[in-house]
């Protein structure tokens, strides 16, 4: 059985989690720009005059990492910890079963391709 984990976390994080999954042995991740909006809906900055914008769509940068079940946990926790600020909008990590994979290049399928 392998994982796909799913993180969400602040772009100036990446090059943090990408040298600490490299470290630990893991090299093979995607990573892409999005944006959202998690349980604090955005900031509200306010201006010299007095005025206020709200920014409810944030940047962020999406990984995705797909890992052997065995090494799930030491993935979450090497991703937490490179990115852990302790304030709202550290990203969130969400964790899928992967059915199968294949390489696309051979066809060869299963884990041995990750």
């Amino acid at each position: 059985m392998m994982h796909k984990i799913e993180a969400i976390i602040r772009p100036e994080k990446l090059e943090n989690v990408k040298d600490a999954l490299a470290k630990a042995g893991f090299h093979g991740l995607n990573a892409a720009n999005v944006v959202g909006r998690g349980v604090q809906r955005g900031i509200v900055y306010e201006g010299r005059t007095g005025e206020r914008a709200t920014v409810d769509m944030l940047p962020k940068v999406k990984l995705e990492v797909v890992v052997r079940e065995a090494d799930t946990e030491r993935v979450i926790d090497i991703i937490e910890r490179a990115c852990r600020t302790g304030k709202i909008g550290d990203g969130k990590i969400f964790v899928s079963p992967v059915l199968e994979a294949v390489r696309v290049r051979t066809g060869e399928r299963g884990d041995s391709v990750i």
